[in-house]
């Protein structure tokens, strides 16, 4: 008989204040975001109403048009990083992860930078730059004779949300570049000399043996996009406000669930309403992460080395 291996108790040593921690700052707090959607106010006192907010929150004009705006803003917010900060982020990695190109580590660094700073900067920053009264952004299209195309980006209904999901692309696609550069140093360098071998160089090489290679990598890139963005808030409430103007036209899930929990101006703050769409924010990231893990993940096991 196979012996049998003793337990390891000092795994469950260092294992359980890990849980505890967790379950302290994430599985507590849900649930009580859970419970508190659960119940409303009548008369002063606080009473059980099941789904009624729920109902309220999708059925009530008053507050669904408000909801189904955020959430195709939000999505569109998604998409706009989907299309622009991630293939970006995969072709500076492919960029960078050539052995000819030199400065390839300041061309990183200058590109990560971006990431670590504040949102309360790049906020601020780029509301400073964009100004059409004291902004250098009129002056530097002028000095290229594109002067006719400046437009104040950010007062624009039109084109607010679209401008601040550029600035976000510009702040954080650096992390996509450095995630896709350290799975393309991971592909094994026998792949690579067999590749060569063959002829297959270049982009040539990219495109048919290292990007099938770091689709799991792109997959983790994506889903982390997914809930970082229906999880923003701080570039929003910097640049525009609680009131995500103009017009809420800048006005994502996270802006909604500031106002709606915490009263803004006139408008009364209200914890439970607050709950229920910090809930459906929750079933939104969920439903988004399992699809990604039953339909997408296990078919790009496959590409795995």
């Amino acid at each position: 008989m196979a012996e049998r291996k003793p337990f390891r108790w000092h795994v469950l040593v260092f294992l359980a204040p890990a849980v505890l921690v967790y379950t302290a700052i994430m599985i507590v707090p849900l649930i009580g975001t859970l419970n508190l959607s659960l119940y409303g106010r009548a008369g002063g006192e606080r009473v059980w109403v099941g789904l009624q907010n729920f109902a309220t929150l999708f059925g009530d004009p008053r507050w669904s048009g408000a909801f189904w705006n955020a959430l195709g803003n939000n999505a569109w917010f998604f998409l706009v990083h989907m299309l622009l900060q991630n293939p970006v982020g995969i072709l500076l990695a492919a960029l960078l992860s050539s052995p000819r190109l030199r400065m390839a580590a300041f061309y990183r660094t200058a590109i990560f930078i971006p990431t670590i700073l504040s949102f309360v900067i790049v906020g601020f920053v780029w509301k400073l730059i964009l100004s059409p009264i004291w902004g250098i952004a009129p002056s530097m299209l002028d000095a290229v004779g594109l002067r006719s195309l400046f437009a104040p980006w950010l007062g624009r209904e039109e084109y607010a949300l679209t401008t601040l999901a550029l600035i976000s692309v510009w702040q954080f696609v650096g992390i996509p570049m450095m995630l896709i550069y350290a799975a393309l140093l991971s592909i094994p360098d026998e792949v690579i000399e067999a590749a060569e071998i063959d002829g297959i160089t270049g982009w040539s090489q990219f495109w048919t043996i290292k990007l099938p290679l770091i689709l799991p990598a792109i997959g983790i890139i994506s889903i982390l996009t997914f809930v970082g963005n229906f999880n923003a808030f701080d570039l929003i409430y910097v640049s525009q406000g609680a009131l995500a103007g103009p017009n809420f036209a800048t006005d994502i899930l996270g802006t909604f669930l500031y106002r709606t929990f915490f009263g803004f101006q006139l408008q009364l703050g209200d914890p439970h309403m607050g709950a229920t769409i910090a809930t459906a924010m929750f079933g939104i990231i969920l439903l988004g992460v399992c699809i990604y893990l039953f339909a997408i993940q296990t078919r790009l096991r496959r590409y795995q080395f």
